[in-house]
């Protein structure tokens, strides 16, 4: 089973990137970030028409995020626990029956937090991870394969970016931020790429300013974070890094993990 998050930055302007890619790929499931749509301005129709099920919590604008499937969710949680007067829509929670019993997935779009010395947009991102931290926290003891996929906006460490001296004061890199990131890992939750890969340069997103996409100044911020259950049943990952060369590509590109949910262990 292929399970990818993906931060499309406007459904609207990639819909035939999405299309193409899904045709090309078929994920059985992907997790979208910055759909940039109410959940009734989705392009359903065009994805359902690919086979796939669409679940979204969308806001007009900004954020939204979204789950495509070829399996059919059994429950779907829209919006992060912990907080009643968030408004903003950054995280989706599925629920499927596979083979093995049960598969939990959820659709992160993590706060941005910059400008970091901002009185409101820094504590936010921190408040948001504490609560995604807590959720998971809870969720770990359900111990069923649980996939926590997104756009973190988080560099975890220095080699996840090709200048850790142009992020040093940025939301995405602070020590705080990390801090929260590895809070999850000391958890118990696994970075799939990193439990496949010691690559240097390996980044999954590329500002569309600057000539980053030409001379590889990327980051890797868009992460799939791993239960035990669901760590043990990964075979690989990938980056697909060609969606970036694409026209009219999102500033982020595609990351899969390939899972065998068949077998016994």
């Amino acid at each position: 089973m292929k399970i990818a998050t993906w931060n499309i930055n406007g459904v609207k302007a990639r819909i035939d990137s999405l299309r193409q890619w899904l045709s090309d790929f078929s994920p059985d499931i992907v997790c979208l970030q910055e759909i940039k749509s109410v959940d009734e301005g989705f392009p359903r129709l065009e994805i359902e028409a690919l086979g796939y099920n669409v679940e979204t919590h969308g806001q007009k604008g900004f954020n939204g995020v979204a789950i495509l499937s070829k399996l059919k969710p059994e429950d779907v949680l829209r919006g992060l626990p912990g907080d009643e007067t968030d408004e903003q829509s950054r995280y989706i929670e599925a629920v499927f029956s596979i083979p093995s019993g049960v598969l939990r997935v959820a659709s992160i779009y993590l706060p941005n937090g910059n400008p970091s010395d901002d009185p409101v947009k820094y504590p936010y991102k921190l408040a948001w991870m504490d609560r995604l931290a807590r959720h998971a926290q809870a969720r770990l003891l359900l111990e069923e394969p649980l996939v926590l996929a997104g756009d973190y906006n988080v560099i975890p460490e220095p080699h996840d970016c090709f200048d850790p001296a142009a992020w040093v004061n940025d939301a995405l890199f602070l020590p705080q931020t990390r801090a929260a990131f590895r809070r999850l890992e000391n958890l118990g939750f696994t970075d799939a790429v990193r439990a496949t890969s010691d690559q240097t340069k390996l980044y999954t997103f590329w500002d569309y300013q600057a000539g980053a996409w030409q001379k590889n100044n990327g980051i890797r911020i868009d992460h799939l974070m791993l239960s035990p259950e669901a760590a043990d049943r990964l075979v690989a990952t990938s980056i697909e890094k060609q969606v970036r060369a694409w026209e009219k590509p999102s500033d982020h590109v595609p990351v899969v993990g390939t899972f065998d949910f068949d077998s016994r262990l």
